[in-house]
């Protein structure tokens, strides 16, 4: 199927997608930041450069796109053009995302991953329920653990 609009308008549009400082993983910082936790912001010096990472409680929190790291949920679909470009890049970032967990649980972080489902669409959940469960699993020191939007 055919793009729906030119190349440089669908340029323009791929351009505008943010890989940080993106709207859910705003909304937990700041959240976070209302209830006590304080933090520091995409740690070059980690693998993967965690969304967040809680020096204190030795925990960082990856808040992944379900379109870009390919979650099983109702808002990932495969696109439809250039089908072999989309498959390559989706698939790799699923590679990347598995390498620096497993990095990080190596070197002794806990890592929490937050996907968007939890905070959009037809499975989302109330905000204040995902802040609190991302709140209680940072002072709570137990193992990785995945949000995401009701099952």
């Amino acid at each position: 199927m055919a793009d729906v609009v030119d190349s440089e308008t669908r340029s323009r549009m791929m351009a505008g997608i943010r890989g940080k400082d993106t709207q859910p993983e705003l909304l937990i910082r700041r959240a976070l930041h209302r209830r006590g936790f304080r933090y520091r912001l995409h740690v070059a010096s980690l693998p993967g450069k965690p969304d967040l990472v809680f020096p204190r409680q030795h925990a960082v929190i990856q808040v992944n796109g379900c379109f870009w790291h390919c979650h099983e949920c109702h808002l990932f679909k495969w696109p439809s053009s250039r089908v072999q470009f989309w498959r390559t890049k989706i698939m790799r970032n699923r590679e990347k995302d598995a390498e620096a967990s497993a990095a990080l649980v190596r070197a002794g972080w806990r890592v929490l991953t937050v996907w968007e489902c939890a905070f959009k669409g037809r499975t989302r959940r109330k905000e204040d329920d995902v802040i609190t469960d991302v709140a209680t699993w940072l002072v709570s020191g137990r193992g990785n653990k995945t949000l995401q939007g009701i099952q």
